[in-house]
């Protein structure tokens, strides 16, 4: 048994959640088994500042990271960003990706993210030939998360066409197994471990024709299920084109949308769409940081919080990794929007960081009694923090803030310094590789 003791701890207490101050958190085996507050340490470990739930990204593209920096300044919209990542996917093989991926997510864990959900899609050789494991560069993934000390959920994603009734083209064949059957008897062999949950996704209506989206809704288990919409309203345009709808209408209309599955962006909805997804019980992960560095305008988080829809996040392309830049966002965004303030609760934010649930790991994001073992300890006596009220953190701090990070019961993060791995060196020395 370890125990944990923090200056301060946001729970979930009697008038709602909050700050406590002096709490013990006893874990054992992963899991908290008791939180109790208003102790002294007590030869405990101790956490100082506030300690809050592990963080969740619930949608990232781990190799998109090494586009930070080198695709600012050509202009243009997603597509013409689009063909400067394609350039990248086509260098990579799985050395490279598991080197790359390991640095990120050393990233991660340094930001305070306990459990990512990997949106994966570059799942072959140059050309589309498979790999002498059909699943090595999800394998390079997952292996990647264990040694960055944070769980994964390997969200492979199913891509058929280059577009509405167009050919894979290019790099583009490096996504796609040539058919559902195909990709489901690869993606059945992907290698199971303790910080792995296997996922599934369907790129997006683009990607994947209306009967094989179809018939991927009726091969659900209950496996998390990730979806790209309405991230640009020429997806949208196209989509009514080819099908008379919108994509979440075609979503629907093919048995896809319910409570496990996520839109991811979801930027531009329309009013009907919003009441599919919350008829649906379907998850929303905004992406804020990346959605303003592609252009692809503002999502409407308030109606959709109000909707009843439930809300998640995520670093997306990796333009930015720090879970509080996202959560202000939603809240500074519609602030943009609306020219008024405060749309959001610290604690609604919070929930939104935390979205475990999406990505399979219903027992984390929380501290008590039962739950995974994830603590982040945030700086309240940092340049950004010095002086704030403790529940107004997700206003002051930004990754640079986390402190210590637990995962599991295991601390991955201590003052400030990831355990194993110097991810700052491993990110320019690969991504340095991958350009040369």
């Amino acid at each position: 048994m370890l125990t944990y003791w923090a200056e301060r701890a946001w729970l979930e207490g009697p008038e709602g959640p909050g700050p406590a101050e002096s709490v013990a958190i006893e874990t054992a085996e992963g899991r908290i088994t008791s939180v109790i507050t208003g102790v002294p340490p007590a030869g405990a470990t101790i956490l100082r500042g506030l300690v809050l739930p592990g963080l969740a990204n619930a949608h990232s593209h781990a190799f998109h990271r090494a586009l930070r920096g080198r695709a600012h300044d050509r202009g243009g919209t997603f597509w013409e960003w689009r063909s400067r990542m394609y350039a990248l996917a086509g260098r990579l093989d799985p050395d490279s990706y598991f080197r790359l991926a390991r640095a990120v997510y050393a990233e991660m864990a340094l930001a305070g993210i306990t459990c990512v959900g990997e949106f994966h899609y570059l799942h072959h050789a140059p050309g589309g030939r498979p790999y002498s494991d059909p699943n090595a560069m999800g394998h390079a993934l997952t292996a990647a998360a264990a040694e960055a000390g944070i769980r994964i959920t390997l969200l492979d994603a199913l891509y058929l066409t280059g577009g509405f009734g167009e050919p894979l083209d290019g790099v583009q064949r490096r996504f796609g197994d040539g058919g559902l059957d195909a990709w489901m008897n690869r993606v059945d062999k992907i290698e199971a471990a303790p910080h792995v949950a296997v996922g599934a996704a369907v790129h997006s209506v683009r990607a994947v024709p209306e009967a094989a989206i179809a018939a991927f809704a009726r091969s659900g288990d209950g496996r998390p299920v990730h979806v790209h919409v309405s991230e640009q309203p020429a997806e949208n345009a196209a989509c009514r084109a080819e099908h008379g709808c919108s994509p979440t209408e075609l979503l629907e209309r093919c048995g896809l949308l319910g409570p496990d599955t996520t839109a991811v962006h979801a930027t531009h909805p329309t009013e009907h769409d919003l009441e599919l997804l919350r008829r649906s019980g379907t998850t929303v992960c905004l992406c804020p940081t990346t959605e303003r560095d592609l252009a692809d305008g503002i999502g409407p988080a308030r109606a959709m919080a109000e909707a009843g829809i439930p809300l998640t996040l995520g670093t997306d392309s990796a333009a930015v990794i720090d879970m509080f830049e996202e959560a202000r966002a939603v809240e500074m965004h519609e602030r943009l929007v609306s020219q008024r303030r405060g749309h959001f609760t610290t604690a609604e934010l919070l929930a939104a960081m935390t979205g475990h649930d999406s990505l399979g790991w219903s027992d984390a994001g929380r501290i008590a009694p039962g739950r995974r073992a994830d603590l982040v300890a945030v700086a309240l006596d940092s340049t950004r923090t010095a002086g704030i009220a403790p529940d107004g953190i997700l206003h002051a701090a930004s990754a640079a803030d986390v402190t210590d990070v637990v995962v599991d019961g295991r601390r991955v993060v201590a003052d400030g310094r990831h355990t194993a791995i110097d991810a700052a060196a491993e990110l320019a020395e690969t991504i340095a590789e991958l350009w040369t």
